[in-house]
């Protein structure tokens, strides 16, 4: 579904993303993990088209993002979801009414299929009746629980997201990722999820790569990431201060 190749990307003499190799496959759960300033939510961004590379190519469903002019990367646009780190919903707006925004944008649906597509993605992420509620008025789950099914309710065939439990408790981060597995599960997209939430990933992910200072250090399987002799993936695995990640 996505491929990455050779993908370098600096910000002056910063240098973010260096040489990132990268295969995603259609329907999986591809968890992404490293440390902060790692570089995960401009690799986000670049495969969405936000970003462009200083170098490289990025391939998505067979068609390649970085040859593409404007009008073409929108089309392609459309068959992704987006779950920003901080849910990103609109305060003005009624929960309904996010939800309802990306069809409004993108669609020439009516109002009556807008309401029962909203309605239906409220209700598979528990937030039906909640229609006139806004952002503000919303717990912290709840606020990612609304941002979920707008990134849902144009039927993506990819969703990406960036860090969707970040400021949640355990028990609220057991239950987006168990909503994101079921949602996964009876939709059929592929997400790409960047994530810090170790081990919780592992019940989560089909796939998870480590991202270390601009490069994908690992990939694998969870059961073989946690056998990784690597390092750098044990270190950041078991949360250890000592070893090649630097903790200052």
């Amino acid at each position: 579904m996505i491929r990455l190749t050779d993908l370098h990307k600096s910000f002056g003499n910063q240098k973010v993303l260096r040489g990132v190799n990268l295969e995603i496959p259609d329907t999986s759960i591809f968890v992404i993990v490293g440390s902060s300033g790692a570089g995960k939510s401009c690799l986000l961004k670049h495969i969405i088209g936000l970003m462009s590379p200083d170098s490289g190519r990025i391939w998505v469903d067979s068609v390649e993002v970085t040859s593409l002019g404007r009008h073409s990367l929108n089309r392609l646009r459309n068959k992704f979801g987006m779950l920003f780190q901080g849910g990103a919903l609109f305060d003005s707006m009624s929960v309904y009414d996010n939800v309802a925004f990306p069809l409004r944008e993108k669609t020439s649906w009516s109002e009556i299929d807008i309401q029962d597509k909203v309605h239906q993605r409220l209700s598979q992420v528990g937030l039906a009746g909640i229609d006139t509620r806004f952002p503000s008025e919303l717990s912290g789950g709840m606020r990612k629980r609304a941002a979920l099914a707008r990134s849902l309710v144009s039927d993506p065939d990819i969703v990406l997201f960036d860090e969707p439990t970040t400021g949640l408790d355990p028990i609220r981060v057991n239950a987006i990722h168990k909503l994101i597995q079921e949602l996964h599960d009876s939709i059929g997209f592929t997400a790409v999820i960047v994530s810090h939430e170790i081990p919780e990933v592992f019940s989560l992910a089909t796939h998870i790569a480590m991202l270390h200072q601009g490069s994908i250090v690992e990939t694998g399987s969870p059961s073989i990431m946690r056998s990784s002799s690597n390092p750098i993936v044990q270190q950041f695995f078991n949360g250890r201060t000592e070893g090649p990640i630097d903790t200052d």
